[in-house]
């Protein structure tokens, strides 16, 4: 019979995805149900009018990803509308971040409408039990992970504290942010999961749910229509596939970009071979990643040149030639594997929140078209419809022997890179899942207007070529959580859950 194996962000989010595969589901299903509890329970870090990416390795076939990302909204709408209904606001996550927070903020959403087809297209088991053990975990209340107390700390005022419901929730009576295993519970959310699971997630594009959020937003100054949610539809992509060792790897495609920054980190990385983290490696990675992080700033920002730019940079990995490279001009994921040989990854998004809930409903908003970093074009400056861009690379990779792997990670710009490096770490330099996950990482990136190596203690981070090194005191949820789920048909189900945003692991279904 079928076993499962589940690494999400959370203790909750895995054991409700080992739930639905006790019930007889399988991979798939497992993974929606976990990122489903997590979309429902992280509060801040992520919001169940979230989108995201799935992509599957099904037994037998090949992989796909289901594009569920967010568009811009705004169909029906007059000019005079776009622009408004945002605030801009600053916070000391991750050093300095700023976003824009309020209901102009809010993209169409994708995450349930991907979820739907994953499960139309591989499903085991009714859609209800997909859902069931969320429901039953925001009926009894639940309490703050690590990971939102820490984000909640940084944002509970400037992103959750100007909408009462949301301070309500976020906030105790004295006005301090909740802390990490205070049990909350926000009101009405188990109906509204109760209707998706008996109506089905058509009901938030097209039925009553689908109304209430439009009416919300559009009274807050924002630019959602029932247009925008009824034209939504899923896109089903072919994933970048390369060699890599004796695995072959299948990651997100474009329009996101989070699969191309990987796929050529991971490529460069590997010609000539990586010798492991040893300094000259260290100042090695830290150029590659420069190199491609510039790249990705460069030239993969424009919707119009961004194909022909991302096969320019496959071909320049591919070939190992990171001098053509260097002269070219808030989020969680859950991975699942089975003994079937089915693999999914899922990450979603709601950017850093917006701060508000359609009101009765318990339903969290996303902020992703307030993420100043994925928006070049400027705030509402898209055509409605357009998909907006994401780091997210949620990837599978298959052996010869039949072990198929799951991995992905949050982190925003950093979701690249930790996948990268956990994947260098677990396919190229052979550590286990659990030392791979666990092995310090570095990101190159431009803090406070100094380009820095950003890097946590282990490695051997020196100052190179301009580039300042930053060490953090610890390892640090900064760097991503990857989560990663493994089956090999001799060993069996392993899973690792990344401690640096409170990982965790669990098995489900039968013997």
């Amino acid at each position: 019979m079928r076993r499962v194996q589940v690494a999400s962000a959370t203790a909750l989010a895995a054991a409700a995805g080992a739930a639905v595969a006790d019930a007889g589901g399988n991979a798939i299903d497992a993974a929606i149900g976990a990122s489903i509890a997590s979309m429902c329970t992280e509060i801040g870090i992520i919001a169940p009018a979230g989108s995201g990416f799935v992509t599957i390795w099904p037994h037998g076939d090949e992989p796909i990803v289901i594009d569920g990302y967010a568009e811009m909204p705004g169909r029906d709408l007059p000019p005079d509308r776009f622009g408004g209904g945002g605030r801009t606001v600053e916070m000391t996550y991750g050093g300095h971040t700023e976003t824009i927070v309020g209901w102009g903020s809010v993209a169409t959403p994708g995450a349930f409408a991907a979820f739907a087809e994953a499960h139309r297209r591989y499903g085991t088991v009714e859609w209800s039990a997909i859902l069931e053990p969320t429901i039953q975990i925001v009926e009894q209340g639940f309490p703050v992970t690590g990971a939102s107390a820490e984000y909640l700390d940084h944002s509970h005022k400037v992103v959750f504290g100007w909408d009462p419901t949301s301070w309500s929730i976020t906030h105790h009576p004295d006005g301090s942010p909740v802390a990490e295993g205070d049990r909350i519970h926000i009101p009405h959310l188990a109906d509204t999961l109760r209707t998706v699971a008996t109506r089905g997630a058509s009901v938030l594009y097209e039925g009553e749910i689908g109304r209430r959020t439009v009416d919300a937003v559009l009274a807050g100054g924002g630019i959602l229509t029932n247009e925008d949610l009824s034209s939504y539809a899923v896109e089903i992509r072919t994933p970048i596939r390369f060699q890599l060792d004796d695995w072959e790897v299948a990651t997100n495609p474009l329009p996101a970009v989070g699969g191309v920054v990987a796929s050529a980190i991971l490529l460069l990385s590997s010609s000539p071979e990586f010798d492991g983290w040893v300094p000259r490696e260290v100042d090695r990675m830290a150029r590659i990643q420069r190199a491609v992080l510039r790249y990705r700033a460069d030239q993969l920002d424009p919707y119009l040149t961004r194909s022909r730019a991302a096969a320019d940079l496959l071909a320049y990995a591919r070939e190992g030639d990171l001098a053509a490279v260097e002269r070219s001009p808030s989020t969680v994921h859950t991975s699942v594997t089975d003994t079937d040989g089915n693999a999914c990854a899922i990450t979603v998004s709601a950017g850093y929140g917006a701060g508000a809930l359609v009101p009765d409903t318990g339903w969290y908003l996303n902020n992703s078209l307030g993420e100043v970093e994925l928006t070049a074009e400027g705030f509402h400056g898209l055509k409605p419809g357009t998909r907006l861009v994401s780091n997210m690379a949620p990837t599978v990779a298959r052996r010869g022997d039949g072990s198929i792997l799951s991995i992905g990670s949050p982190g925003a710009s950093r979701i690249t890179t930790a996948v990268a490096q956990v994947l260098l770490n677990f396919l190229h330099l052979g550590m286990s899942l659990s030392e791979a996950v666990a092995h310090p990482r570095l990101h190159v990136e431009v803090f406070g207007g100094t380009p820095m190596i950003a890097h946590e203690p282990g490695l051997d981070v020196r100052s190179i070529d301009g580039m300042t090194a930053r060490r953090f005191p610890d390892r640090a949820m900064y760097f991503g959580g990857v989560q990663a789920a493994l089956y090999d048909p001799i060993a069996g189900l392993y899973g690792a859950a990344d401690q640096r945003r409170s990982g965790d692991t669990a098995r489900g279904g039968f013997d």
